[in-house]
């Protein structure tokens, strides 16, 4: 029953955004089990509000899925961060668990919570994997907090879901509060934001409102590509931005695209984002891929064999909070049967990464990446000469045609300038025995095969 929640929550994650679940889920915790009732641990009102009004039923539906035996979840309030050490709770005075003041239209009024509330305490610079893809971005994080508002002001960092903008944006409002003592950090979603000012204006609150945003020294704002098309919000997005920017208050903005590729944001929003520095954050390559799963498994306490490193490596193409989510389903699944981690579990556990068509893949293409990667040409791996610096990256070019594409043997022999479908076994059969004891052969196989899908 001690996993009870955490399995809830990975089968949330399954049905969720991304974003709906980082901003709402993942932050909750168990707290106890009584006979037929889960009470879970949440930051704040707000959280238990929004989870009970907007996700009861996928939450009641996966506890029907895993065959629990409890009728409701009640949700309490945390005294103290969640941070994986023990909560200290404010009893619900309901059944509902509801104890926040509401408005004469029975709206629940905003809370406006202090810096550290909304700050998740394992996004830290120190968690946070630095490789090619994101070293610039970690790199004028890192700069806004140590010294805000000097150099990057605004920074807005931009890439696809799940590649670690949120996780900057924690770490950067984690440095800020270490390193300036009473330094107003203010954390939000482009979502709370726009529930937030709904609820003041609603409630004749904007005065409320107006004190917590404007008078932050410093405003972290995620996903901003959310208010596209939400005029009203912007129009007080824009305000809020130009009383900060005004008084050299830093601002951090995160969001799926560059400013000039969101549809519905207004130019004078959208020009005022183009004053600081922008930053794209690309998808890690396999190593960084790899380096974020040791890091990772490393924080759960657990030894991670080398073939399921590599095999979920290779599995998640892209997506970051994918990677991590597959290590923490791994792990539950090892954890729930009692049986240590092992390739086939691992296959077994991440089926769910692969739901479409696999890319077709040329042989022509696997001759550039491999010449490439040994600065041939592909010309030369169509030679008939057998020297090492040729023969070499030519069967490691038939291994990965024979494991990637459809083709037979002949049909690998005549594009590789006529050579036997014996030749093209014998290439195969080498380079897999090789790949077994060598580990730079095999992660290089597998980087070329990566790069490919």
């Amino acid at each position: 029953m001690n996993n009870v929640w955490e399995q809830i929550k990975v089968r949330l994650a399954g049905k969720l955004t991304s974003d709906a679940y980082q901003n709402w889920i993942e932050r909750t915790q168990l707290e106890r089990v009584s006979e037929d009732l889960l009470f879970v641990c949440v930051p704040d009102e707000s959280t238990a509000q929004w989870i009970r009004l907007e996700y009861d039923a996928q939450v009641r539906r996966s506890m029907e899925e895993l065959r629990l035996p409890f009728s409701a979840v009640q949700y309490t309030v945390a005294k103290g961060a969640l941070n994986g050490q023990t909560c200290h709770y404010d009893m619900p005075q309901n059944p509902a668990g509801a104890t926040s003041t509401r408005g004469p239209s029975g709206i629940a009024e905003p809370r406006f919570e202090d810096s550290a509330s909304w700050l998740n305490p394992r996004l830290t610079f120190d968690t946070y994997v630095v490789g090619s893809s994101n070293q610039f971005a970690h790199a004028a994080a890192r700069s806004v907090g140590a010294t805000p508002s000097r150099s990057y002001n605004p920074l807005f960092l931009y890439g696809g879901v799940g590649i670690g903008k949120t996780h900057l944006m924690h770490a950067i409002g984690w440095s800020l509060l270490k390193t300036y003592s009473g330094m107003n950090v203010v954390y939000t979603s482009s979502e709370r934001f726009m529930n937030e000012m709904i609820a003041c204006i609603k409630l004749d609150r904007m005065p409320q409102f107006h004190r917590h945003y404007r008078s932050a020294d410093v405003l972290l704002i995620d996903d901003i590509h959310i208010l596209a098309g939400k005029e009203r919000t912007q129009e007080e997005f824009f305000h809020t931005f130009n009383e900060l920017y005004d008084h050299r208050k830093q601002i951090v903005v995160s969001s799926d695209s560059a400013p000039n590729q969101l549809p519905g944001l207004v130019e004078r929003v959208r020009s005022r984002f183009e004053w600081g520095l922008m930053v794209d954050i690309q998808p890690p390559d396999l190593e960084t891929k790899m380096a974020i799963l040791d890091k990772k498994a490393e924080s759960e306490g657990i030894q991670l064999p080398e073939d399921v490193r590599i095999y979920i490596a290779t599995k998640t193409k892209t997506n970051v909070r994918e990677l991590e989510g597959s290590l923490t389903r791994l792990i539950a699944v090892s954890s729930l049967t009692g049986q240590p981690i092992t390739l086939a579990m691992a296959q077994q556990s991440v089926r769910h990464l692969a739901p479409g068509p696999e890319k077709r893949i040329s042989i022509e293409s696997i001759v550039r990446k491999v010449a490439e990667h040994f600065n041939l040409s592909p010309a030369q791996l169509k030679m008939k000469s057998n020297t090492r610096q040729i023969a070499y990256p030519r069967q490691i070019a038939m291994c990965i045609t024979k494991e990637l594409t459809q083709a037979s043997l002949p049909e690998i022999g005549r594009a590789f300038g006529g050579k036997h479908h014996t030749t093209v076994l014998h290439s195969v059969q080498k380079i897999e025995e090789l790949r077994q004891t060598d580990e730079d052969l095999n992660r290089l196989i597998h980087s070329i095969s990566d790069s490919l899908h």
